[in-house]
Formats: C-alpha cells, structure tokens, sequence
C-alpha cells in the first residue's frame, strides 16, 4: 500500500520530528482527550511525548497498513502529528472534514499558497509558531521553517513558542521507519507493495 506522501526514494518527505520540536505543543492538548497520531509509529516522539504527559494516544501510519484517508481509529478526540509536506492539503482538508481539533507540524512555505490564508480567515485555524528552525536532518540543510497549523486547539489564533535544541537530534521514529521501508523493498522486490 503507497500512496502519494510516500516514497521509497531518499528524497522524500517523510521527515520525523525531533523530540524538541514536540515538546512545546505538548501543553496545548487536553488530558482527558485520545490523541490520533495518523502518520505515526509507536517510537515517533509524539507517540512517547503524549504518553509521556500522560495523554492516551493510538496511532497509525500507512506502512502498517493505515492509510489516513481511509483509516479512521474507533476512538479519538484529537489529531497530532506531522504528515508528509508534499500531500499538505489534502490532509488538512481531511481534517478539516473529520471536523475534531487538530494539530498539524507544516512547513511555512504554505503560506505563500492563497489556501491557508482562506482556511485562517473562514476557519479561524491557528498558529504556533516558533523561534528557530527545526533541524530535521543531521546537516541541518531545512530551508524553510515549520510551525504547528491547529483548528480548536490553541488559546488565541497565533502562539509564539522557543524551540530549545543545541544538537541535532535524531527522532526515535527513524528506526522504526528503517524497519519497514527495509521489509516493503523485500516484499517490492519479490512482486507485492505491502509490507509483511
């Protein structure tokens, strides 16, 4: 199962966030609601974050069978999670039509689209943004900055938050995404394109 956010190529968008960039959104969310990571491990810093504050979270991503624009948990209040930068808006227009809170890590260059200035205007979407950019590779070659994209979750439409980081720190999540793009090439390479 693949779709358009996900590539075997090195160059793809599947960027996992660092625990630092998690960290300062942690705060916004409720407690005493369930958190849906849909583009998640059980090792992205999300997943261990939420859990770690003591929020209850299920999580799910599309090489392990998931596809978040058919996959829908039984049960859940909220989504948080950084989704493949290349399939943006189809993802917040899911969201959007899920109609529950959500919690979305985004490159800034999207703001130069006419879209989100319509969803900020007619949506009343909100906005963390952050000090610093977020170094998603060791080089820290990112361009563009990245801020959370949230619709019923932060206390006024725009938030201004530090990122402390001094180090380059690699996501828990990359391990587990070794994992299965090492089984999906196995099993694309004997005929199928769904991991085992």
């Amino acid at each position: 199962m693949i779709y358009a956010g996900y590539t075997l190529k090195k160059n793809s968008d599947e960027q996992y966030t660092p625990a630092y960039a998690v960290a300062p959104i942690i705060k916004y969310i409720p407690g005493n609601k369930i958190v849906w990571c849909p583009f998640d491990t059980e090792h992205s810093e999300y997943v261990l974050a939420l859990k770690a504050a003591g929020i209850r979270v299920v999580h799910s991503h599309i090489l392990t069978g998931e596809d978040f624009f058919v996959y829908d948990p039984e049960e859940w209040d909220l989504i948080v999670s950084n989704p493949p930068f290349s399939i943006k808006q189809k993802v917040v227009a899911r969201c959007l039509a899920l109609g529950k809170p959500f919690v979305l890590l985004l490159s800034n260059l999207w703001l130069n689209s006419s879209a989100p200035a319509r969803l900020f205007w007619e949506k009343e979407m909100q906005m963390l943004l952050f000090d610093k950019r977020i170094q998603f590779t060791e080089k820290n070659a990112t361009y563009f900055g990245s801020s959370y994209f949230c619709w019923k979750v932060l206390p006024k439409q725009i938030v201004f938050e530090n990122l402390n980081r001094s180090r380059y720190e690699e996501s828990r999540m990359a391990d587990d995404m070794k994992k299965y793009v090492g089984t999906l090439s196995a099993s694309t390479r004997r005929g199928r394109t769904e991991p085992e």
